[in-house]
């Protein structure tokens, strides 16, 4: 009798582990999830014909994926670096000159009787650097400081009036003047007091930067360039604190770069970049870390989409236009890499989900069914 019983313990047993392996084969196609798995979402690598290309990121790797070209960012330019200039404003186009000739001579050919003196018109800096002066004729006087055009000036006098002496005054314009458009206290156009004159003197005198902005991103357009740096980057770093030059533009933003998040991580959201640049070990930091119960450390996935021009076989650079790269959380190598792979504004970091977390929700599900429970007691017993 005893034998009997446990014979059909052994049958239902039998019966109950098929009916498991039948449900896993259901529902591993059918089951839902809250991310994908990597091997699903780089499964078109092996094609014959992939539209993407994979890459993994190790130390290895890091040094060259570094010389790739940089997507998502406004300032194509990098911040430009410090240095001196001359103390005294160079003479630009546009800047216009007061001149004054003072003659003791008699029957001087220039100055008047009474004041010993004349003032000349005021004269504006041409576009070829030049300026006219009656019985001279056109003086080249652009990149010249004050002192040296009025030293020029008398020279060329010396012919017609050997006694006479310049007084020379330059009235800075547009050239030698920075304008700052927005996010200060008073925007507007500043002349340059020397070549020496600084990003954030300017900006003091533009009335600093408005105080309720996050993250505050200066922003330079110089000529057809374009360069940025946060402004806590600007006060911290002495060598980021550059000259300005006449005719450049600045403008104060709120820094509007982001990266998504998607999959098993801590939170899936859109998220601002913290500072100038996030290496991925920062970015998954600010995403609330991967999810214990739920992420494949070996897959945490960054989607990335070039420009076309990116694309050339003479240079570093993606061999597609659209590009994972793999990082692996698991080793050393692996999050050494992630410290100096940075993350580019509009990347996607995607945390895939476990297949090991994936059997386990079935088995859960399973040992809901009605009977399942009776059947491993009775396989237990």
């Amino acid at each position: 009798m005893q034998d009997e019983r446990g014979n059909r313990n052994v049958m239902r047993g039998s019966k109950g582990i098929l009916g498991l392996a039948m449900f896993m084969s259901l529902t591993a196609c059918s089951l839902p999830r809250g991310a994908a798995l990597q091997s699903e979402v780089i499964a078109e690598r092996d094609a014959e014909n992939p539209t993407f290309q994979v890459v993994e990121v190790t130390r290895r790797t890091t040094p060259a994926l570094a010389l790739w070209p940089a997507t998502g960012w406004k300032g194509f330019y990098h911040w430009p670096s410090a240095g001196r200039g001359p103390d005294s404003t160079l003479i630009q186009t546009g800047d216009t000159l007061e001149v004054v000739i003072w003659d003791s001579q008699e029957n001087s050919l220039l100055a008047d009787e009474a004041s010993k003196s004349t003032v000349v018109p005021p004269v504006t800096v041409s576009p070829s650097g030049e300026i006219f002066m009656p019985y001279l004729g056109d003086i080249q006087v652009r990149g010249m400081t004050a002192f040296s055009a009025r030293e020029k000036l008398q020279t060329r006098m010396l012919d017609i009036a050997p006694s006479a002496q310049v007084q020379l005054n330059v009235a800075p314009g547009r050239n030698n003047a920075v304008d700052v458009v927005g996010g200060v206290g008073a925007p507007g156009s500043f002349p340059m007091e020397s070549r020496n004159t600084r990003v954030l003197s300017v900006l003091a005198q533009a009335g600093g930067i408005t105080p309720n902005m996050v993250h505050p991103l200066i922003v330079l357009q110089r000529g057809s360039q374009v360069y940025e740096t946060r402004a806590e980057d600007l006060y911290e770093e002495p060598a980021r604190n550059i000259l300005v030059r006449g005719g450049d533009q600045i403008v104060v933003t709120e820094d509007d770069r982001t990266f998504n998040v998607l999959g098993a991580a801590g939170k899936q959201s859109v998220i601002s970049f913290e500072k100038e640049s996030m290496s991925a070990m920062e970015a998954v930091s600010a995403m609330g870390g991967l999810s214990a119960s739920r992420a494949d450390p070996k897959g945490l996935l960054v989607l990335r989409e070039y420009d076309g021009r990116a694309i050339t076989p003479d240079k570093p650079g993606p061999d597609m236009r659209q590009v994972i790269f793999s990082l692996d959380f698991t080793d050393a190598d692996g999050l050494f890499a992630a410290r100096q792979f940075d993350i580019n504004p509009g990347d996607t970091l995607l945390a895939t989900e476990s297949p090991v977390t994936r059997v386990q929700t079935i088995l859960g599900l399973f040992g809901t069914v009605v009977g399942f429970g009776s059947t491993a007691a009775n396989l237990s017993n």
